[in-house]
């Protein structure tokens, strides 16, 4: 699949069938999320894949039932969870180098993406889920301190095509040099 029909073509999906995912296809989304930038090279990106079905279990009791990924958590064959270790991305010599602070959120999501696309290329479904209580999470995967869930997904073959939602126009979120005065 080329890249730009990669981008365009993945969507969130939240109903996958229990056919299992080739370890051979996951190493290569692995590989993928290896692959990300990170900030200074420092790869604080950490992947828990979740195959136990007590542990996703465990794992969609972080997400509150209204939200929409809460059945996907435990229908699809895995679970991946992406963590990140802190105070390591956006620092220098020990300080936050940055106004932000701690770099991790956006090291995890460059990894993630890398992970999600390589998986619609691959034939494969995935949701990013945030909405969870992220230290439960932790305690259920065992992360020792300094490491923090920042987002799951569920990953397996999608049970039904998702919609394709529409775009805002690029006029209405790209600026050229600077924002215009209103």
């Amino acid at each position: 699949m080329e890249l730009y029909e990669a981008i365009r073509g993945r969507r969130s999906i939240r109903r996958y069938k229990p056919d299992p995912v080739p370890q051979e296809v996951l190493d290569r989304l692995l590989e993928a999320a290896q692959w990300a930038p990170s900030w200074a090279h420092t790869q604080c990106c950490e992947v828990v894949v979740v195959s136990d079905p007590q542990v996703k279990e465990a794992l969609q009791k972080t997400l509150p039932p209204a939200n929409p990924a809460f059945r996907a958590m435990v229908d699809a064959p895995l679970s991946v969870a992406f963590c990140a270790k802190t105070g390591r991305a956006g620092f220098y010599k020990g300080k936050a180098a940055t106004p932000r602070g701690d770099w991790f959120m956006f090291d995890v999501a460059l990894a993630m993406e890398n992970f999600m696309l390589a998986a619609h290329a691959e034939g494969l479904g995935t949701v990013c889920v945030g909405l969870f209580d992220a230290a439960e999470a932790a305690r259920v995967l065992g992360a020792p301190e300094g490491v923090e869930v920042v987002a799951l997904t569920p990953l397996g073959y999608p049970a039904a095509e998702a919609k394709v939602p529409p775009r805002k126009p690029r006029d209405e979120f790209v600026r050229w040099n600077r924002y215009a005065a209103d």
